[in-house]
């Protein structure tokens, strides 16, 4: 079976959503493309969207630990990481680490996020794309990508690589890995990913198949899944 599917957004939780769309916008520099009180969405300049969830009961994840761990972050590239990072701390962040060319912050609600060097790109930042934590990351790449209706770009030992027409999704090897509990709160999903499918029913079906676990909720146009790492995703009909 073969569906029509693409990432539609990727979806991060916080208490105060006010604050941490205000962080990611001064940051980077996207602008809002919708509003309301539980859900603040800022588009990516490639036309992706990064949303922000209202989730009263939010743990922020404890990077690098898995006691609390950030199950999701995001890739932003800029030109002059470093000074970008400084930016960051000014507006709310904390720094977490550095690499060669990129540094690790935690946002204002405990998120982690990669500034990465980029060459030429600025000042608008752009998403590199969209890291997810697994057990067993090549696994789950091979999930997503069939799901998405693409190829795994990318395997090895540290991780995976999924490129689809709607963004790419990285899958970092975790040796400890500790799933999310979805709803319960003591484990949080801390974000989730939306992907748009002309058919729902389909979907769902090929999702099933794929290894995909359905959870409560949803409605008439969206379902709830947990992939087979656990991470809850929704299934949506625009």
């Amino acid at each position: 079976m073969t569906i029509t599917a693409r990432i539609d957004d990727v979806a991060i939780d916080a208490r105060d959503i006010e604050r941490l769309a205000a962080f990611y916008a001064e940051l980077t520099g996207w602008e809002i493309a919708g509003k309301d009180s539980d859900w603040i969405a800022l588009r990516v300049p490639d036309g992706r969207t990064v949303a922000f969830q209202l989730a009263p009961d939010h743990v922020p994840p404890q990077w690098p630990g898995q006691e609390h761990p950030q199950q999701f972050h995001l890739d932003l590239l800029v030109d002059g990481y470093q000074a970008a990072a400084e930016r960051a701390v000014a507006l709310g962040a904390t720094q977490l680490g550095e690499g060669e060319t990129w540094i690790t912050l935690a946002d204002p609600a405990g998120h982690p996020f990669d500034l990465v060097q980029r060459d030429g790109v600025g000042p608008v930042m752009g998403l590199f794309g969209v890291a997810i934590d697994a057990g067993d990351a090549v696994a789950l790449a091979r999930f997503y990508a069939a799901l998405l209706g693409t190829q795994v770009g990318y395997e090895g030992p540290e991780g995976a690589l999924v490129t689809a027409e709607s963004g790419s999704l990285m899958f970092q090897q975790v040796g400890d890995y500790n799933p999310p509990r979805w709803p319960d709160p003591a484990y949080p999903q801390q974000a989730h990913l939306d992907i748009a499918v002309d058919d729902l029913d389909e979907a769902e079906a090929r999702a099933l198949e794929l290894g995909a676990e359905r959870l409560e909720g949803g409605g008439d146009t969206f379902r709830v899944f947990a992939d087979p790492a656990g991470h809850p995703f929704c299934l949506t009909q625009p």
